[in-house]
Order: C-alpha cells, then structure tokens, then sequence
C-alpha cells in the first residue's frame, strides 16, 4: 500500500496541471498575455488591462473581470459562467462559444464583440445590448447547446 501512494505522489508532483486558480491579477497589465487553457476559476483581474490577451479555452468560473479593459482579447470557448464582467470594456472582444450564463455585465462596454455560439443565460444586459447583439446573434453553445439569440431572447424584444 505505501509502495501505492508513493507512486501517486510522484507521478503528481512529476507531472503538475496548470492552474492559476485564485490568483489576483488585480491592476495589472498584462497585454498579450497567453492564458489559453488554463483553470482560471476564481482569479481576480480586477481593473488588469488584458489588451490582446488570449484566455481562449480558459476555465474563469466565478472569476472577477471587474473593470477589465479586454480589447481585442480572445475569451473563445471559455467558461465565463457566474463571472463578474461589470464595468469592463469589450471592443473587438471574441467571445464565440463562451459560456457566460448567470454573469453579472450590466454596466459593461461592448462594442464589435464576436458571439456567435456565445450562451447568455440569465445575463442581465441593458436592451440596447441585446437588440445590438441580436442583430449578429448566430449560432449553438458547443457545451450548453443553447442558440445565441434564445439565450438573448431575441425573440421577445
């Protein structure tokens, strides 16, 4: 048994996942930066300038977004779901197949965001932002499998 354990300790210390879960980027710039793939759950990028940066595939569950400036940043088939967006700015933002249900992005920015196959369930954004995103609103959620514009409820404005 202790032969057992040993081997499980050294395979896991060998052979580390990448995680930055819970880390506090807050105020930081990081344009550029490549977080692609990464376990992104509960960070913190409060007021981080994230120009350029790639978080596409990324896992930011209940991570605070909260004043970032993402311009031109990939979130593409990420998990955005019960992340805190508010305030920040979106311009050229490519959110294709993200999961952002239950977000909080009321006061957000959004200007040229790409969401085709983005899930915005139970998102509250102003109508002007959803007639806006309804215009372009095209696609399924590969991992929900929700239409963009029943997420929007396009429907129904």
């Amino acid at each position: 048994m202790r032969f057992i354990i040993l081997a499980v300790l050294m395979v896991v210390l060998n052979f580390p996942a990448i995680s930055f879960a819970a880390l506090d980027y807050g105020k930081q710039s990081l344009l550029g930066a490549d977080f692609s793939g990464s376990n992104l759950k509960g960070a913190t990028f409060y007021l981080t300038d994230l120009q350029d940066a790639n978080l596409s595939n990324c896992d930011l569950q209940n991570a605070t977004l909260y004043g970032a400036k993402l311009k031109d940043t990939n979130l593409s088939s990420s998990n955005l779901r019960e992340v805190t967006l508010d305030s920040a700015v979106l311009d050229g933002t490519d959110l294709s197949n993200t999961n952002l249900e239950d977000s909080f992005a009321y006061s957000t920015q959004f200007a040229n965001v790409k969401i085709q196959g983005a899930d915005f369930t139970n998102v509250f954004l102003p109508k002007d932002v959803v007639r806006k995103f309804c215009e372009d609103a095209s696609g399924t959620n590969p991992f929900t499998n929700r239409k963009t514009r029943d997420t929007l409820e396009c429907d129904y404005i």
